[in-house]
């Protein structure tokens, strides 16, 4: 236990913000707030290394143990220096430190002399870039880029932009996977994020195992922000986070395939339980019975996606178990009425009348 940890005495009275300035690791929010960050500025600390986060034992997101905070904290020039590490500039300010026009930040970009860091979608669903601004200093001070800053761009790179070479999402797609890859230490969960830059096509190319392409589901990170689906938004969406080169396809197919070595070495991906049938087992959600229109039985998975009782879950669902389900009979009589009939006795009666009844035969 660290020097710095302070646990609650027994029967102390404490408020909920004391309790959770004494808890032994905090939300991402409240770490924010004690670092004085914005969430998206410890987002970003967090990928970038600066900030180390710890698994959450109850099984919620990542979280920051008291002594990273202390030891934050304690670094020389908190918190100016620790916010400066995490700047982010768009275009038109990255420009301003360069010193060079937009549109020439641009192309620099464009070629990949500059990563983008983060992008979102504003609200004419345009792409927007961010990058460090350290980074973008460090490109402008440059001696070797000097020349790239003023004149010309060289007639090589002209061609190239000619071309429509746009490096930013490729580049982008690098970045976010290294980021990933360093926040678990699973090798099912490395795999995972590998699969999620590749399209499914490829995915079920390189993983024909049907139970192992549900573990890869099941631990896919998550988006930051979820766009329904089949709007413009999640093409464009799709467009960035979906490898589509095909030299970066090529080295992402190489890279799953070796991920899914080293996982299936240290354990085999999860298979449904044993009572359900081989010919029912498929990966999938959770499932459960539920009535729909028509007398018939439906399967309601954690995709929303609904099938018919005598049908099997045929879509990608995301955990390690399945229910087998038993068609639903629906009859227009309860269970107990029609038992009832069956035996040709009064039909049971409910309330305070129905157990006076039973008590006074």
């Amino acid at each position: 236990m660290s020097g710095h940890t302070i646990m609650p005495t027994i029967g102390e009275t404490t408020g909920s913000a004391d309790i959770a300035s004494r808890s032994p690791s905090l939300a991402l929010g409240r770490a924010a707030r004690e670092l004085d960050l914005k969430r998206g500025e410890l987002d970003l600390a967090v990928q970038l290394g600066c900030v180390r986060t710890v698994p959450d034992d109850r099984g919620g997101g990542r979280r920051v143990t008291r002594a990273e905070i202390d030891r934050v904290r304690c670094e020389d020039g908190f918190p100016e220096t620790l916010r400066e590490r995490v700047a982010t500039v768009g275009t038109r300010d990255g420009a301003a430190l360069m010193d060079v026009a937009p549109a020439r930040f641009t192309r620099f970009a464009r070629l990949g002399l500059i990563v983008p860091v983060k992008w979102y979608l504003n609200r004419y669903r345009a792409v927007v870039w961010l990058y460090l601004a350290e980074e973008v200093k460090q490109f402008a001070s440059g001696e070797a880029n000097a020349r790239l800053l003023t004149g010309r761009t060289p007639e090589g790179l002209r061609d190239q932009l000619d071309a429509g070479l746009d490096l930013r999402p490729r580049n982008w797609r690098g970045r976010h996977l290294g980021f990933r890859l360093r926040l678990t230490d699973d090798p099912w969960a490395k795999a995972a994020v590998v699969a999620s830059l590749l399209d499914p096509a490829h995915v079920a190319d390189v993983v024909p195992d049907s139970y192992e392409r549900a573990e890869l589901y099941r631990l896919r990170p998550a988006q930051s922000v979820q766009w329904p689906p089949d709007s413009s938004a999640a093409r464009v969406a799709a467009r960035i986070m979906v490898a589509d080169d095909p030299d970066e396809v090529g080295w992402l197919r190489a890279d799953l395939g070796q991920a899914l070595v080293e996982a299936r070495r240290q354990r085999p991906a999860a298979r449904l339980s044993p009572g359900v049938p081989d010919d029912e087992r498929r990966p999938g959600t959770a499932h459960r019975t539920a009535p729909v229109r028509g007398g018939r039985a439906a399967t309601v998975c954690g995709n929303t996606t609904v099938h018919r009782a005598t049908d099997v879950c045929r879509t990608a669902c995301l955990t390690k178990t399945a229910v087998r389900v038993e068609p639903v009979t629906h009859t227009g009589t309860a269970p107990g009425r029609k038992a009832a009939a069956e035996r040709h006795e009064p039909t049971p009666s409910r309330g305070v009348l129905g157990w006076l009844r039973r008590r006074n035969p």
